[in-house]
């Protein structure tokens, strides 16, 4: 009998434990500053910082004031990858305009041990979401065939409109390169809020190097995912989003634009 109530007692604090671990676990939220749409039109300065950022989770991307570069969150730790093709750990009193965080808790690990297309490795996800119409976030870690990355340079006042400030984008090729991805699928009823679909950063294994994605082919790695049912929006209060214009008539062509 004795022995009966240790093991229900057991039992019952194993139960307990448990429950606090999952109270304890981060809600599965994407946090957002700004929106696209105003970084389109050349709000390009923004009062977040990065350290501010990792209070709203371990995992993103965004870029930071000026356009200065593309942003990476992963591991606890923001990166900046700059116009060269090369990448630094950012500063903590760094800011962005637009940042998109999450606390990275993925539903599903795929093991890819053949070469496969950004495509096919986006048909992948999509055939396991359960609906087009949820947020999702994924990472890739593994032996890239061939990452290209294009970085925008740092912008000057008077800022110009986003299109006009990617024509001088350089655009890198990264072969060989062991590395990781970082994006989110955005559902596409969110555009100009976010980038609609896929938008995805690139950074190597040795924290050297990177850019927003164009391609890739993936030669081997592993393939992390997960869907986000919660948004969270801080919208700006400066005079420059106050005024900007958040739906111009060719928003969505001009997004795919300056993101593909």
């Amino acid at each position: 009998m004795a022995d009966h109530l240790i093991d229900c007692d057991c039992a019952s604090q194993l139960g307990q434990m448990v429950k606090l671990a999952h109270q304890q676990r981060p809600q599965k939220v994407i946090f957002q500053t700004s929106l696209m749409s105003a970084l389109l039109s050349g709000v390009y300065d923004g009062s977040m910082t990065v350290a501010d950022l990792l209070e709203k989770g371990d995992f993103g991307l965004g870029t930071f004031n000026h356009l200065d570069g593309e942003l990476v969150a992963l591991d606890h730790q923001i990166y900046q990858l700059k116009s060269d093709g090369s990448a630094r750990q950012a500063r903590a009193d760094q800011q962005t305009p637009f940042a998109v965080m999450t606390f990275f808790q993925p539903d599903y690990c795929l093991e890819l041990d053949q070469p496969i297309s950004r495509q096919a490795i986006h048909r992948l996800i999509d055939q396991h979401l359960p609906s087009d119409n949820l947020f999702c976030a994924l990472r890739i870690e593994g032996d890239f065939q061939q990452a290209q990355t294009r970085t925008v340079p740092e912008q000057c006042r008077p800022y110009r409109p986003m299109q006009e400030a990617i024509a001088e984008q350089p655009i890198f090729t990264f072969n060989q390169k062991n590395g990781s991805v970082i994006g989110f699928r955005t559902p596409q009823y969110m555009q100009g809020i976010n980038v609609a679909g896929y938008h995805e950063h690139f950074i190597t294994h040795d924290r050297q190097g990177g850019g927003h994605l164009l391609d890739y082919h993936l030669l081997s790695g592993q393939l992390t995912f997960g869907a986000i049912h919660k948004l969270v929006i801080d919208l700006p209060t400066d005079h420059e989003f106050l005024n900007a214009d958040l739906h111009p008539d060719d928003l969505d062509q001009a997004i795919r634009a300056v993101e593909s």
